[in-house]
């Protein structure tokens, strides 16, 4: 039996998923690499030790999106022998992926390792924070092969990047290097090819540190100002602090700094 596609670990609050099909460069041709990525963010999400979720490739891609010889032969994830089945092969498919991304309260961190192509790039895009190797090459490529971001990159995108650049992104269908994809905003920062997974480590465990319910409200509050009035946000923020000002960690923050020592956080 072949390893799943994403493969799971734990290093203390952080869990690192990494996309495991480096002979194809990761790209993702079938449902189970769906179901894989899907089951391992869900997995990350629901364990209350889990404060940070990294994500990269194996090999030399994060990932190269779809798989275009199954795009050919219409098999996997793609297109199938009815436009109607095509349609609910999208949803059930490359579809659940981003909606597991938008479920998650936990924050996370790709480790942008190689290229990332298409819906490589939108998985990327769908992280909260994007460290990129100086090598990694970004493109949301889709009208390249004549066919559009079914994986949803036209919400993804232009809420990472706004409106201007990913329409750039989308309609010309060109790549980009890692120090454009940085200057467009779409990673915050740009390492040698060698020290992706750690500066991503390192990022990632800048956030673990802090207490772990506040960083699980704190990461639903962004994604809800993402598409809520501000209103709404003020309610919401205001409900999310009242169960914050009640946990252990807020006391022994407060207590903590008072007392000028540092603090000892036990998720409660």
């Amino acid at each position: 039996m072949s390893e799943p596609f994403a493969l799971y670990e734990t290093r203390g609050r952080i869990a690192v998923v990494t996309l495991n099909r480096p002979d194809t460069r990761n790209a993702i041709g079938e449902h189970s690499d769906c179901t894989d990525l899907v089951a391992a963010i869900e997995r990350a999400n629901a364990d209350p030790a889990i404060s940070v979720l990294v994500l990269t490739g194996a090999g030399s891609a994060f990932s190269a999106g779809g798989n275009l010889k199954g795009m050919r032969d219409r098999n996997g994830i793609g297109p199938l022998a009815t436009p109607a089945d095509t349609r609910d092969n999208y949803r059930r498919g490359v579809q659940k992926i981003a909606l597991a991304f938008a479920g998650l309260e936990i924050a996370t961190v790709a480790a942008v390792n190689g290229h990332a192509i298409g819906l490589g790039c939108d998985i990327a895009c769908l992280c909260d924070l994007r460290v990129a190797s100086d090598a990694a090459k970004f493109a949301a490529s889709f009208v390249k092969m004549g066919i559009v971001p079914g994986d949803g990159g036209a919400w993804i995108l232009p809420r990472a990047i706004g409106y201007a650049n990913a329409a750039e992104m989308i309609l010309t269908g060109d790549t980009y290097s890692a120090a454009e994809a940085k200057g467009m905003g779409l990673v915050n920062r740009v390492v040698p090819a060698d020290q992706v997974l750690d500066q991503a480590l390192a990022l990632a465990e800048r956030i673990a540190v802090n207490p772990p319910r506040a960083v699980r409200l704190a990461k639903r509050l962004l994604r809800e100002g993402q598409h809520s009035r501000l209103a709404d946000v003020l309610e919401l923020s205001a409900a999310f602090q009242a169960l914050a000002h009640e946990t252990a960690d807020h006391k022994e923050a407060v207590e903590a700094f008072l007392d000028k020592r540092p603090p000892q956080f036990t998720g409660a």
